[in-house]
């Protein structure tokens, strides 16, 4: 009644506003169970993956949206349990079997499960390694898996960002169903479940075309809080692969250039200029002339 309610007001304002698509709607079953294995780039994911079936999808949400104080905790609880979401207690351990059980129960009432097989979400809208879990519930519930991605949803609100982007169209592609029957009375070989969830992840990776890193999206996360750690004030800066530009050298006096012709050689200093030759003589200087003799008298 309430998800039916929700399908009418919210989601019909959700596809007036933000304007989502879809493909592949027509590869989830109309009837029986199936496990929706999708990857998860935003809180919005919750939304828009389901919001083209027909059919409700059960999600195992985690338990902090059901155990909030106050008014803004009263208000999650009520909308998480209007979209379906089962809380799940993420601790590991116990708590994880607990999960696996929950969703086993759905699945044998016939009902579409929803899971995130990397567990959380994604830090920075790569596909991250999965986690065994999907393979189990697969296996011992028998039933199909299908894989889905969630398109541009990151772009749309990522992780610590309250308002959506508007200019960003959110989308989601479903997959064809895997069988995974060659498997079935083996889910406790952890090579089969390390193989089965290794071919989920190929199949959501091939649908949604994210890059994809061989660790968990946990170990992600905590490895950028300690870069961010390290990088604070008086932290090393954060490692990021890329070498910092070299100092270069003191820059040589530059040579002349090299065009390939000799310099002009400085000419030697210019003799005196010798008189033109015209092929005639100088006059002679004349010398000089003698005192003159008194005249003879004959006395």
């Amino acid at each position: 009644m309430y998800y039916k309610l929700a399908q009418l007001t919210l989601g019909v304002t959700l596809k007036i506003v933000f304007r989502p698509w879809a493909e592949g709607a027509r590869n989830v079953p109309r009837q029986g169970p199936a496990i929706i294995a999708s990857n998860h780039l935003s809180f919005s994911d919750h939304f828009f993956g389901p919001l083209p079936l027909r059919r409700q999808v059960i999600f195992l949400a985690k338990a902090e949206y059901f155990t909030g104080r106050g008014l803004k905790g009263l208000i999650s609880k009520a909308f998480f349990s209007a979209l379906g979401q089962i809380p799940v207690d993420r601790g590991g351990g116990a708590a994880s079997e607990q999960a696996i059980r929950t969703g086993l129960q759905v699945l044998a009432e016939g009902k579409l499960l929803g899971i995130y097989p990397e567990g959380t979400r994604s830090p920075d809208g790569r596909l991250y390694r999965g986690k065994t879990g999907i393979a189990r519930l697969a296996l011992e519930a028998q039933v199909p898996v299908i894989p889905t991605a969630m398109v541009h949803t990151f772009e749309f609100m990522p992780s610590g960002q309250a308002k959506p982007n508007f200019g960003i169209r959110p989308g989601v592609r479903f997959g064809e169903p895997l069988d995974f029957s060659r498997f079935y009375g083996r889910a406790k070989d952890r090579r089969v479940l390390r193989e089965v969830t290794d071919e989920v992840m190929r199949a959501i990776n091939k649908l949604s075309g994210q890059e994809y890193v061989n660790m968990y999206a946990q170990q992600a996360k905590e490895k950028l809080a300690a870069d961010a750690h390290r990088s604070g004030p008086g932290g090393p800066p954060l490692e990021t692969g890329i070498a910092p530009p070299e100092t270069p050298p003191p820059a040589a006096p530059a040579a002349p250039l090299e065009t390939g012709i000799a310099p002009p050689e400085t000419p030697p200093p210019a003799a005196p200029a010798a008189p033109p030759e015209t092929g005639i003589a100088p006059p002679e200087t004349p010398p000089p002339d003698t005192p003159a003799a008194p005249p003879e008298t004959g006395s």
